[in-house]
């Protein structure tokens, strides 16, 4: 009996011994493989095998090859001179670009890093700080806001907030998002930044986050300032992050609602986006004018999974603005497409899970990997492997545990996250401790 008891006390102690190293094992042991493209799943072991196969893709975009871009972002034209195979549009405009969102390739730029103001299209960055602050519980949908004599002073187009009113955060946003309304702009500005000018510092910083370099703001709604001025193109790579909310493109889509609702004070709202009633696929996203400005737009669209953003700065009228975006949207759309190589739903390896509740894990990418691709050419090819990390519990979805390169041409073109398709909690001692058993009466160990 002495005997057992002392059997099962080393067996206790082998098993928290196991426990611990296995809680501290690193991340210096990395598995880089070459997937292949054909099988619908990797092998679900750590040891996948390495080989190269190739996707066969249309006419993949090769304009920037010799760059690395991290996620679905591509690297900034330097060109400030009109682009897209020669093609005549934008005429009238001062400055346009066309880009895919998922990719951010430019398909057309024209003077696209020249600063110019760019009116009301600022409050996509005020929408897009919004978002944020949702997203990290700084703000509720539902919570209301007062708007101060300074936001109710705002002149230009408004929702005709009075002092003092109390007004959801979700109106307010639809103020912003469907009537463009200066005084819903800077009264969310003032919400979040305490002023208008703490909030202003944020919009800059952001820009600075975004690797924007012609961008400076003053205000949160566009009013004329010399110092307020931005670039078609970083105009349209603040699209790009916005339109990753589906809330805003569920308002700038709307071309009409109402405020106040069955109130006396009821406010009609209509979108001053008159495109999202007359193209197919327009959902979005921001107009603008003033003197200086001109007539602006930045647009979105989304027909057979490609979605495109494009932008127009100082159009002599609101009808030749319109005019010019739609020219542009035939163009993208009927010269381009997307092609996913990489759904985010496939499995690129199965991991063990160092100390998790659960033993193994699939691996997965971040997002789907796209490619633009013209719709009438020549077939390329692309390849894609990965490089992913030890993975240890806790572990959840949204983790970086790898990345996975896309190449063409012995090239790396684009690099996304890897993670895991599910949460992994960290498991008990008595769990480790009766996989270390079975372990030594198997003969594993």
């Amino acid at each position: 009996m002495k005997k057992v008891f002392l059997m099962l006390v080393i067996f206790f102690c082998f098993g928290i011994t196991v426990y611990a190293e296995d809680s501290n094992l690193t991340n210096s042991d990395r598995e880089s493989d070459v997937i292949d493209n054909n099988s619908s799943n990797a092998n679900s072991n750590d040891n996948v095998n390495s080989n190269s196969n190739s996707y066969d893709n249309s006419d993949l975009d090769t304009s920037a090859d010799s760059d690395t871009t991290n996620g679905s972002d591509n690297d900034k034209s330097t060109s400030d001179s009109n682009s897209g195979n020669g093609v005549n549009l934008a005429s009238n405009a001062k400055s346009a670009i066309m880009i895919e969102a998922s990719t951010g390739k430019v398909i057309f730029e024209k003077n696209a890093n020249e600063g110019l103001p760019m009116a009301s299209m600022t409050k996509m960055m005020t929408l897009l700080i919004i978002m944020e602050n949702i997203d990290n519980g700084n703000l509720k949908w539902d919570e209301k806001v007062t708007a101060s004599e300074y936001a109710a002073s705002m002149g230009g187009s408004q929702i005709f907030l009075e002092v003092g009113e109390e007004m959801a955060v979700e109106d307010l946003v639809k103020g912003i998002c469907i009537g463009s309304g200066n005084d819903a702009a800077v009264a969310m500005a003032e919400r979040i930044g305490g002023t208008e000018e703490e909030f202003v510092k944020m919009m800059n910083e952001k820009a600075k986050e975004l690797g924007l370099k012609n961008t400076n703001f003053v205000n949160a709604c566009g009013l004329d300032d010399d110092n307020h001025y931005s670039s078609a193109y970083d105009m349209a790579m603040i699209a790009k992050e916005l339109v990753k909310y589906d809330k805003i493109l569920e308002y700038t889509g709307t071309y009409e609602d109402y405020l106040r609702k069955d109130t006396d004070n009821s406010f009609w709202l209509v979108n001053t986006n008159k495109l999202v009633r007359y193209y197919s696929g327009v959902d979005g996203l921001k107009t603008g004018y003033t003197e200086t400005a001109l007539y602006c737009i930045t647009t979105t669209a989304k027909k057979n999974n490609m979605r495109l953003i494009t932008v127009v700065m100082g159009e002599p009228t609101s009808a030749v603005r319109n005019s010019e975006t739609t020219k542009m949207l035939d163009y993208g759309f009927n010269t381009y497409q997307i092609d996913t190589i990489l759904p985010k739903s496939k499995v690129l390896s199965t991991k063990k899970v160092n100390g998790g509740k659960d033993k193994l894990v699939n691996i997965v990418p971040m997002e789907d990997v796209n490619i633009m691709n013209t719709k009438v050419g020549t077939k390329r090819n692309v390849t894609y492997e990965f490089d992913i990390d030890d993975v240890s519990a806790p572990v959840k979805k949204g983790d970086v545990v790898g990345k996975i390169n896309v190449i063409e041409d012995g090239k790396t073109i684009m690099k996304i996250d890897a993670t895991v398709d599910k949460n992994v909690d960290r498991a008990s001692i008595v769990t480790i401790y009766g996989r270390n058993m079975l372990d030594i009466i198997s003969g594993n160990i």
